[in-house]
C-alpha cells in the first residue's frame, strides 16, 4: 500500500487509535496505542517515546551500570521514527493498524543502540558489498494450560503442559487443541507473517514453526512479531507461551535456528553445482567467517542466564564451533540441495534471542568472512559434540559477554556503542542471577550443611 492508502485506511477505521511499538535490547515488544490524530501529526516525522527502554531490564528495573540513560539522565524521551513499510493490520483486534519504530538519535541519524537501526546498519553492508540477504528464523517453544494469574499464583512452578509426553511431529497431539494450532496458522498470516510450517516438537506441549523466507529487515520483523503474535493469540484460548530456551533441565531446549543466504538477482551466490558441497566459495567464506567470529559475538544469539543451559550435549543445540553439511550435531548446518535452497542454518541460536540482533549478528560474521576471504576448515563428519578443533562454546553468559565486551571484531562489526551498552545489559544480567538463592541450592544445601 501507498503512504497515503495507509492514511486512508487509518483515518477511517472504527477504532480510532493506532497501536505502535519498539524493540528493547532484549527483543521485548515495547508499544502504546496513539489515537489516530496523533498519528497523522507524527506519521512524517518523529514522535517521542520514553528513553527508559534502553534503561531497564525485561522486567522493568532499572539499570544501575548503563550510560546510555539513567537517573543521571532522568529518563527524558528519544525519538522514534515510525516505518510506514511495516503496516500491518491486526486481525485479533478488528483490524486496528500497527506501526513499528526505530530509534533516531537528537540529529536525525540511527541511535547505535537501537536493535532495529542495527539491522538496517548489516542489511547496508550486504548490499554495499553487492549482496541481498534472505533469512528466517524457525521457532520452538513451550505452551502451557495456564493463564498469567494461575502462573503468578503458582510461583512459575508445577504448570501444566498442553499437551503430556514426547509426541514431535505428532498429527494425534496437535489434533488435542487444534482451535490454537488452526489459530496460529490462519491468524499469522492474515498479519502478513506467513508460515512454511507449524508442527508438535518433542517435549510437553512443544510446538516449532518455521516462517516463510523473505529479505532480511522482513525475516526479523515477522520474528519478533512472531513471538508476541504466539503469545497474544495463546492468550484468547486460555493457553501461556514461552519462548525460554531452557524449560526443564530434563527437557530438550527450543532453538531459534536461523536460515540465511546471500543473493544478487534472482541467483543464490551460495550455490555452485561445480564445487564440493554443491557450497560457491562465497559461501565457503561466510561460513567460515561465523565459524571464526561466533565466539565473539555469542551474547548476540545466546543472551540470557537460561541460554547457555540449553547449549548442552545430547539435547540437540550444539556445544562446539563446528559445521557441517546435513547435521543436526554442529553449530553451523549447511543445507545444500538446490539453486533455489541452498543455504546456511546457524543452529546455536536460541528462541530467547532478539531477532533483531541475531540475524544483525548472523549476517554480519558471514560478511565478515567474505570481506577477509577466510578459509574454511573441512567439514564435521558425524557427531559434532567430538569434533573440538575450533574448542566449545563459553558455559555461561558472564564467560560470552566477556569475550565480546573485550573483542576488536565484536566492535569492528557493531561499533564500540553498541557493544558497550549491550556488554552492560549483559553485565546486568548476570549481577541479577548472581545474588539469587535458587530452588536447587535449597534442596541441596538447606540440610545438609
Amino acid at each position: 500500500m501507498s503512504n497515503e492508502e495507509i492514511f486512508a485506511y487509518v483515518s477511517n477505521h472504527p477504532a480510532g487509535r493506532v497501536k505502535v511499538a519498539v524493540a528493547d535490547i532484549d527483543g521485548v515488544l515495547r508499544g502504546k496505542y496513539i489515537s489516530t490524530e496523533k498519528f497523522l501529526s507524527t506519521a512524517r516525522g518523529d514522535m517521542g517515546f520514553c528513553d527508559v527502554i534502553f534503561g531497564w531490564d525485561m522486567t522493568d528495573v532499572a539499570y544501575d551500570n548503563a550510560t546510555y540513560t539513567g537517573w543521571h539522565s532522568g529518563y527524558p524521551d528519544a525519538k522514534v521514527r515510525l516505518d510506514m513499510n511495516s503496516f500491518r493490520k491486526i486481525p485479533w483486534e478488528n483490524g486496528t493498524p500497527f506501526f513499528l519504530g526505530e530509534f533516531i538519535d537528537g540529529a536525525g541519524e540511527p541511535l547505535a543502540i537501537c536493535p532495529r537501526q542495527l539491522m538496517h546498519k548489516v542489511i547496508a553492508q550486504a548490499a554495499d558489498a553487492g549482496y541481498e540477504a534472505k533469512c528466517s528464523q524457525e521457532f520452538e517453544w513451550f505452551n502451557f494450560a495456564e493463564t498469567p494469574q494461575s502462573f503468578a499464583e503458582k510461583g512459575g512452578q508445577h504448570l501444566t503442559p498442553l499437551t503430556p509426553g514426547m509426541f514431535g511431529y505428532s498429527i494425534l497431539r496437535s489434533s488435542v487443541r487444534n482451535d490454537f494450532f488452526a489459530s496460529l496458522f490462519d491468524e499469522l498470516k492474515k498479519f502478513d507473517i506467513p508460515l512454511e510450517g507449524l508442527h508438535t516438537e518433542t517435549g510437553p506441549g512443544v510446538y516449532e514453526a518455521a516462517i516463510t523466507y523473505s529479505d532480511a529487515l522482513t525475516a526479523a520483523d515477522n520474528a519478533i512479531l512472531f513471538k508476541t503474535s504466539v503469545k497474544e493469540i495463546a492468550y484468547k484460548h486460555g493457553i501461556l507461551a514461552s519462548f525460554m530456551a531452557k524449560i526443564n533441565e530434563n527437557l530438550p531446549g527450543c532453538s531459534g535456528h536461523v536460515h540465511q543466504s546471500l543473493w544478487q538477482g534472482n541467483t543464490n551466490v551460495f550455490h555452485d553445482a561445480t564445487k564440493p558441497h554443491q557450497m560457491s566459495e562465497t559461501m565457503n567464506h561466510y561460513l567460515a567467517g561465523q565459524l571464526y567470529c561466533l565466539p565473539h559475538i555469542l551474547p548476540m544469539v545466546a543472551p540470557t542466564i537460561n541460554s547457555y543451559k540449553r547449549l548442552v550435549e545430547g539435547a540437540w543445540a550444539p556445544t562446539t564451533v563446528t559445521w557441517g553439511t546435513d547435521n543436526r550435531t554442529v553449530a553451523l548446518r549447511a543445507i545444500t540441495g538446490g539453486s533455489k535452497s541452498c543455504r546456511l542454518e546457524t543452529r546455536v541460536v536460541g528462541s530467547d534471542t532478539n531477532p533483531y540482533l541475531a540475524l544483525s549478528a548472523c549476517l554480519a560474521a558471514g560478511l565478515y568472512g567474505i570481506k577477509n576471504k577466510l578459509t574454511l576448515q573441512d567439514a564435521t563428519v558425524g557427531n559434532g559434540y567430538r569434533d573440538e578443533r575450533n574448542g566449545r562454546f563459553p558455559k555461561s553468559l558472564d564467560d560470552a559477554n566477556h569475550a565480546m565486551k573485550n573483542s576488536t571484531v565484536a566492535k569492528e562489526l557493531f561499533g564500540e556503542t553498541f557493544v558497550t551498552h549491550f556488554g552492560q545489559t549483559r553485565d546486568w544480567e548476570v549481577r541479577q542471577f548472581a545474588k539469587v538463592v535458587t530452588d536447587w541450592e535449597t534442596k541441596r544445601y538447606f540440610e545438609i550443611i
